[in-house]
């Protein structure tokens, strides 16, 4: 049973979005003040990200995975450079969770690999335009749900469409046979 005086998932999103529209607000005010206040949030937040590194090396690994699955302490856990899982295997684990609903629409879905802070997957869609849009947004959002340490989620260009383009530098010009008109 959820405790009464503990925010819900709701009530941590709307805390999450405000606390960053606080930050956005305090990083663009100019002054000494300003600049104190953030010195203190970038402290604090150190402190409690060393107060987390303690609790997850005293919790052993099996209880840093189930740490790790909470969205809210994944994401802490991300922010710390603590998450116990490498975020090839979390995206990995959000495109293979996400395939059998894209199979079931007609399509496909492959994790093609993460470089740098860019994941990229391969993502075939079935029906019309707008579906494969919202399943694209769907992938993204997923994706970076369990990876926010990712700046973009991208599509790699589908294997099975062939280019019409033709370079013109490879395009040359045949010599006018012997006779005909020029």
């Amino acid at each position: 049973m959820a405790d009464p005086q503990r925010p819900g998932d709701a009530d941590t999103v709307r805390l999450l979005a405000r606390a960053d529209e606080l930050l956005g607000r305090l990083e663009s005010l100019p002054g000494p003040t300003a600049q104190a206040a953030l010195e203190a949030v970038r402290v604090l937040t150190e402190v409690y990200g060393e107060a987390l590194a303690r609790v997850v090396e005293a919790a052993g690994p099996a209880f840093a995975g189930r740490l790790a699955d909470d969205e809210l302490l994944g994401h802490l856990l991300v922010l710390h450079g603590l998450h116990p899982e490498p975020v090839e295997r979390r995206v990995a684990r959000a495109v293979e969770g996400l395939r059998p609903a894209v199979r079931e629409r007609g399509g496909d879905l492959q994790l093609v690999g993460v470089d740098g802070d860019v994941a990229t997957v391969r993502l075939k869609t079935g029906g019309c335009p707008s579906t494969a849009a919202g399943t694209t947004a769907a992938v993204r959002d997923t994706v970076l749900a369990l990876a926010p340490e990712l700046s973009d989620v991208r599509q790699a260009p589908d294997e099975d469409r062939r280019s019409a383009f033709v370079p013109l530098d490879t395009v040359r010009v045949r010599p006018a046979a012997a006779g005909s008109p020029a």
